[in-house]
């Protein structure tokens, strides 16, 4: 396969051995007495930071499984717009600036608008949700996060018969995000959604995380969190919200198409072309664990994509 210059290279995406690494999982481990001796990340917690949030609702949708730290779901993360290693999005995330911040809202709807993240704040009650999050890479944790149903935003700015897709773009500013300056991916980062994966119930925009705002190695002031397909589809720190009938060209699926496609749900049945996607790492855990279709959410969604094959359409 050719390749073109926005592609990364090899050296770039991130290998299978870093997330297989024992020493990643003893340090970030914290299950049972030797794992927090042995994790110094786990050691230095200082638990959550940042105004807490006022949650008018709160929802356990993981299977009533505990949730992962607050050390391994802020310190454990991929965010290549602060750097390629797994702890550089915490050690470099003093350069992103969330306040202000503006939304813009565009594309095919009858209320386009540019707006900042503490008006939007005021038009949705926040709720807590706490979701399994799956890596493509494998790992996986389990996350609180704090944010409003994405379905009640398209709602509010009446998207047109021609709103086939929703995109989601993140700041480019290599100041504030310095991995920016590096061609890693194409930037700015995009990803997308269709537009009745948009409008499902379980699809949120995230503003904090362990009841308090989000830091900024997790996207802030706004992420998009869909618990049903892998992480790299939940874009970070999303400044622009676009409303389309073509589908976007998200910035995985164009940097590399034949391991990362549009939809990238969770599916146990389909490799990625380097390793396999049956079982997974829970953080805090050392042993692996079967991966659930549609992450454990088959029941709500798998019928989004009835009649899809879903190998081809990954």
């Amino acid at each position: 396969m050719s390749r073109s210059p926005s592609d990364p290279s090899e050296a770039q995406a991130t290998p299978e051995a870093l997330w297989l690494r024992r020493r990643e999982f003893l340090r970030l481990g914290a299950a049972g007495a030797i794992g927090a001796a042995l994790s110094p990340l786990a050691a230095a917690e200082e638990g959550p930071e940042g105004p807490a949030l006022a949650v008018a609702r709160r929802s356990v949708m993981a299977g009533g499984e505990k949730p992962s730290t607050w050390a391994m779901a802020t310190g454990y993360n991929n965010f290549y717009e602060l750097g390629v290693d797994k702890e550089d999005p915490r050690r470099n995330a003093r350069t992103l600036r969330p306040r202000p911040w503006k939304v813009r809202i565009d594309g095919e709807v009858s209320r386009p608008a540019t707006v900042d993240i503490d008006e939007i704040l005021r038009w949705f009650p926040l709720e807590e949700r706490i979701y399994r999050m799956r890596c493509v890479e494998a790992w996986s944790m389990v996350v609180p996060w704090v944010g409003f149903p994405l379905k009640d935003l398209v709602k509010r700015v009446e998207p047109s018969s021609r709103a086939r897709y929703v995109s989601f773009t993140t700041l480019m500013d290599p100041e504030q995000l310095p991995g920016q300056r590096r061609a890693v991916l194409p930037w700015p980062y995009v990803e997308g959604l269709r537009i009745d994966e948009a409008t499902h119930p379980l699809a949120l925009l995230a503003v904090g995380v362990y009841g308090r705002a989000l830091p900024g190695q997790n996207g802030a002031p706004l992420r998009l969190v869909v618990p049903w397909k892998y992480g790299f589809k939940g874009a970070k720190s999303i400044v622009r919200i676009s409303f389309t009938e073509a589908r976007p060209r998200t910035t995985w699926a164009v940097a590399s198409p034949t391991e990362y496609g549009f939809y990238a749900n969770v599916n146990p049945a389909v490799d990625h072309p380097r390793w396999s996607q049956a079982r997974e790492r829970r953080l805090g855990e050392f042993l692996k664990r079967p991966t659930l279709p549609f992450n454990g959410y088959a029941d709500q969604v798998a019928g989004l994509y009835a009649g899809m094959d879903l190998a081809k359409e990954f």
